[in-house]
């Protein structure tokens, strides 16, 4: 943390008998009275690792232990002296302590002394889901925007030493996998170097705990389970759709809804050096960058809910690819679903909640077929898959899958005037205008060239006209190209 050794000689080491005077002036910080070398801080995301809450304490002395209460987002962190924790927590009376672009909140712990065995929090019986070190890891992955498969796990935590067994299913928490490793050793390895960090660029973000079974149970071989000490199971059982639901371990039947006869091939990602480079930046930090240092005016950075409800739309008109289309301008879109119940209504999951924030905030109340939508934040954390949801988990047209900086960067509320791109090199003016013109009047066109490509900007009266060419046609065809349209942010031709 920057100034950390400024912050040390403002406050120094403080000597016991000033501590009461000291706890009196905390206030809105401390609910507990009695000082205590463990500050228990709130609020703390999945995208913030151990080290960010390091980060934030080291520079008023050191920490001794630490405990991720990941099920409550919630730490502990226990330092080596009460003159330390006092200097810590009353510093951040006065400076809001942020970490990822989230406010997160200290207080004195009603713990004196946590019980974890060493000085890595592995453990505690003070409600910590991380239990003795352990050769089985229970794994929770964030942000799932790409397929996790036993094949891509085993890429990625092979490296640290011989897997055994790989168990993966779904749970309440999310996307979760078991890995079995040979060695207790292994798994440490595996752990301490990969917890906190992104299997894809920006996404499938690994929470990793030492789980407290004993052995992994593995029946089938298959892409949801894999024993590689017997490559003789079976792939299925007879009479099973799928393997996917294992005794004791969870549900992961339809994760990603796939259809009877399987999906349409998508081109992923190759996993990254994931463990050997920097650790990814977060999404927040991305969006950060690409507004150069800050986030944007009314975006707090701090949402964690992925899923939104939008309401009040024209349902003679809309469908999922339209509302796809628009909300795919401000983060990639997992699965879309009209609901019955409220035929006006639909839900929206997208990739995180920093994507959800940016949809609500410029698409609030836009006007769209005629009606202003309502754009809010579901109480939903996802939607499940089923035969009315549709899955764009693969899609190629997700804008987010590349490039998520530059793209960010373009972030709007809808205005008068349209960009299109990926035209096909004998494309016209006018052809341009003709394939729009049936939504709105066109005040104005231009074509023009970047890197020898042919692109455009198309001026309308209003920007429900803008809008609704941007749902109809954007991923429509002229020529034998498929067109990319987004809102542009130029006032004037």
């Amino acid at each position: 943390m920057e100034g950390g050794t400024a912050h040390q000689l403002a406050y120094g080491q403080i000597k016991d008998e000033q501590v009461a005077s000291h706890i009196r002036n905390m206030g809105r910080f401390t609910k507990m009275t009695e000082p205590s070398k463990v500050i228990h801080v709130r609020n703390v995301g999945h995208e913030i690792s151990e080290n960010d809450l390091l980060q934030l304490v080291q520079p008023f002395g050191v920490v001794d232990k630490r405990v991720m209460l990941r099920a409550k987002n919630q730490a502990l962190l226990q330092m080596h002296d009460i003159p330390s924790a006092v200097n810590a927590l009353q510093y951040y009376t006065n400076v809001q302590p942020s970490v990822r672009g989230r406010n997160v909140y200290m207080q004195f712990s009603s713990h004196q002394e946590l019980t974890t065995p060493d000085q890595n929090g592995q453990g505690s019986k003070d409600g910590d889901q991380d239990s003795q070190p352990n050769r089985i890891l229970l794994v929770t992955i964030h942000h799932l925007l790409y397929p996790i498969t036993v094949e891509v796990l085993h890429q990625v935590f092979s490296p640290h030493g011989f897997v055994e067994k790989i168990v993966t299913f779904q749970k309440a928490a999310g996307f979760q996998a078991l890995i079995q490793y040979q060695a207790c050793q292994s798994a440490v390895q595996a752990r301490n170097t990969l917890q906190g960090r992104n299997i894809y660029d920006g996404c499938c973000q690994l929470d990793i705990q030492f789980s407290n079974l004993p052995e992994l149970q593995v029946h089938f071989n298959n892409e949801r389970s894999r024993d590689f000490t017997n490559p003789s199971l079976p792939n299925e059982q007879k009479g099973r759709p799928s393997q996917g639901a294992l005794p004791g371990y969870g549900d992961s039947g339809g994760l990603y809804g796939m259809q009877p006869g399987g999906g349409r091939p998508v081109a992923f990602p190759q996993v990254g050096a994931i463990g050997l480079g920097p650790i990814q930046i977060g999404t927040a930090a991305a969006i950060a960058a690409a507004f150069g240092g800050g986030l944007p005016p009314g975006i707090t950075g701090t949402n964690d809910r992925c899923t939104l409800l939008v309401s009040n739309l024209n349902l003679e008109k809309i469908d999922e690819d339209k509302l796809f289309n628009l909300f795919s301008l401000y983060g990639n879109i997992l699965r879309i679903k009209m609901l019955k119940n409220k035929p006006d209504h639909a839900l929206i999951q997208m990739g995180d909640g920093f994507q959800t924030e940016l949809a609500v905030h410029f698409l609030k109340g836009a006007m769209l077929f005629g009606k202003r939508m309502d754009v809010n934040f579901s109480k939903h954390p996802h939607i499940t898959p089923s035969t009315d949801t549709h899955d764009y988990l693969g899609s190629n047209l997700n804008r987010f899958n590349r490039n998520a900086a530059k793209n960010y960067r373009y972030c709007c509320a809808p205005t008068k005037m349209i960009h299109i791109s990926t035209l096909p090199p004998e494309v016209t003016e006018d052809e341009i205008v003709a394939h729009v013109e049936e939504h709105g009047n066109v005040v104005g066109s231009k074509l023009f060239e970047v890197n020898e490509k042919k692109q455009a900007l198309v001026l309308f009266d209003t920007e429900e006209q803008a809008t609704e060419v941007l749902v109809c046609k954007h991923a429509t065809t002229i020529g034998r190209a498929i067109i990319r349209i987004s809102f542009s942010q130029l006032q004037s031709l």
